[in-house]
């Protein structure tokens, strides 16, 4: 299965052509910096592109103060990360090992040397993605999180971390290493915490309280106007983040969870065309937030927009959860759905103590050997079962009706009826939930009756419903929710809304088809109907 970002030995070597560094040279100025200088602290601004002309610059370990890899930046290379594209933070501090020479570039000056010089920038985005790669393989970071095993706080911090690709360590409460992360900190070892580099304890750890020090969660001006708010980024909205920054729209992103969407939360896919041997969600929509930010648009979360109103000037105003506002002159729609919760008692307590909405490397470290019960017919029940099946002793699979033909691709149900660790059960519904303070057993009904299986996680994957209660008094929605488009709407292009300047495209869109491939081309196809509305009268 394809990953992003090739293997950073091999790319870290890459070197930029003369005429690239000639640019380099021209836009930057160049700076010394003494022995043991700190170029980067952990969560600052990733304010500058620096390339080395002589020393050594070396990625430091944040709780050891040593260096924390064998290797260093030294002249010809650069020190800068995925977040240089987007406006965030510095996840590893950086020092110089050596009286070190750079030549240090603005950021914004860099994104329009990048924008200008395409051969350049293929080079350089795709060394920052393999840097963010190893990252993610080995944990390196500035986050950890101790007892995420047994705290559910810490394990929605370690969800969000994780499907925003954002690396971090785990520990579990009494281990040798969270015993030495707790004296660095000078907490006590025997706690669940969140750790933020070396001296930040986070008390009471949130999601948003991580983005906010992660540099995720920016500050966005009032009075700082968009071309076109994209609200969700899943395959939908990022693929209109795309397009819109590569026509010149200057574009924002936002969502309540994460980069992905439901397609983030998909282990692999392997029907989307160019990907012959498959790729995980999360790392196709991943590629496309890189291409996004190269084209300058920007993506800040976990951000709920709350309501949205039209402006009696013209363009809409977005209200976020955090009572915040912006202004844009359009907006679309990219929510996408979230499967439906059952109406089972104590669901809620279980919730991610047992019970799980996405079947990712992170769900799966808690069903390792075990018996797991997964819920739906469509194709991502089938991706999660798979995947799952891999790691857990046996896989249940759930279906209500009495065929996997009507809702799940044929070469997903083969597979699935081939595989020995997978059962299927039609015609069955879970009708209760067992267990404490974590999921252990569910009662699974049928035509036969009730009976009870011990189970150690069951995963939700049924049913499809729409993010459009803040839309409700703007633009016409069907009886189920869905947001009405193009003739249904009385508007004259399939995507857009009954309000002019609001459009719907992806899975959140009446008459949709629930692919992501058709979510990819709906994202992209919008933006030329949203730069007609926001520059055609001009």
């Amino acid at each position: 299965m394809e990953t992003i970002g090739r293997d950073l030995r091999e790319m870290q070597r890459i070197p930029l052509a003369p005429e690239h560094i000639a640019a380099i040279r021209a836009a930057g100025t160049r700076t010394h910096h003494a022995k043991g200088a700190m170029l980067a602290e952990i969560g600052t601004p990733a304010d500058r592109f620096v390339y080395v002309e002589q020393g050594e610059i070396e990625v430091v370990n944040p709780f050891t103060g040593q260096r924390m890899v064998p290797s260093m930046l030294g002249p010809g290379q650069y020190m800068a990360e995925i977040a240089l594209l987007s406006g965030g933070s510095w996840s590893m501090p950086m020092r110089a090992a050596e009286d070190t020479v750079v030549t240090e570039v603005p950021r914004h000056e860099m994104l329009r040397l990048m924008a200008a010089i395409p051969e350049m920038s293929d080079i350089i985005i795709t060394v920052l993605a393999a840097r963010r790669r190893r990252q993610l393989d080995t944990g390196d970071g500035l986050l950890v999180l101790v007892g995420e095993d047994i705290d559910r706080a810490i394990r929605r911090v370690a969800e969000f971390a994780a499907r925003n690709r954002v690396p971090y360590r785990s520990y579990p409460v009494g281990s040798p290493e969270a015993a030495r992360v707790a004296t660095s900190c000078g907490t006590g070892a025997e706690a669940p915490m969140v750790v933020f580099g070396r001296d930040l304890v986070v008390t009471d750890p949130t999601p948003e309280k991580v983005a906010r020090l992660l540099g995720l969660d920016q500050n966005l001006p009032e009075e700082d106007a968009f071309d076109v708010l994209i609200v969700g980024a899943g395959p939908a909205g990022v693929a209109a983040g795309v397009y819109a920054g590569a026509e010149g729209l200057k574009a924002l992103v936002v969502d309540d969870i994460a980069i992905g969407g439901q397609a983030g939360t998909s282990s692999r896919i392997e029907n989307y065309m160019g990907f012959p041997t498959g790729i995980s969600g999360a790392d196709l929509v991943w590629r496309g937030e890189i291409q996004a930010m190269k084209f300058g648009t920007r993506f800040v979360m976990p951000r709920r927009v709350a309501a949205l109103e039209e402006l009696a000037e013209g363009g809409f105003c977005a209200t976020f959860a955090n009572g915040q506002r912006l202004r844009a002159a359009a907006v679309v729609v990219a929510t996408g759905v979230q499967y439906r919760r059952l109406p089972l008692a104590r669901l809620a307590d279980l919730e991610g103590a047992g019970i799980y909405y996405a079947a990712t490397e992170n769900e799966a470290r808690f069903c390792r050997d075990g018996e797991v019960v997964v819920i739906g017919g469509g194709n991502s029940a089938g991706q999660a079962a798979m995947f799952l099946s891999r790691v857990a002793r046996h896989v249940r699979l759930l279906v209500r009706g009495e065929t996997l033909a009507t809702s799940m691709s044929h070469y997903l149900s083969s597979r699935l009826e081939a595989d020995p660790a997978i059962t299927i059960e039609y015609g069955t519904h879970v009708a209760e939930l067992h267990g404490g303070d974590a999921l252990t057993g569910v009662t699974i009904r049928n035509g036969h009756g009730d009976r009870t299986v011990d189970t150690c996680a069951m995963f939700v994957m049924v049913g499809a419903a729409p993010n459009t209660a803040w839309l409700a008094d703007l633009v016409k929605l069907d009886d189920k929710g869905f947001v009405l488009t193009g003739e249904a709407a009385g508007a004259a292009s399939p995507y857009a809304t009954s309000r002019p300047g609001i459009y719907a495209v992806g899975d959140v869109r009446a008459g949709s088809t629930k692919r992501v491939a058709s979510s990819v081309g709906e994202g992209s196809v919008v933006i030329s109907k949203v730069w007609e509305h926001v520059y055609g009268g001009r």
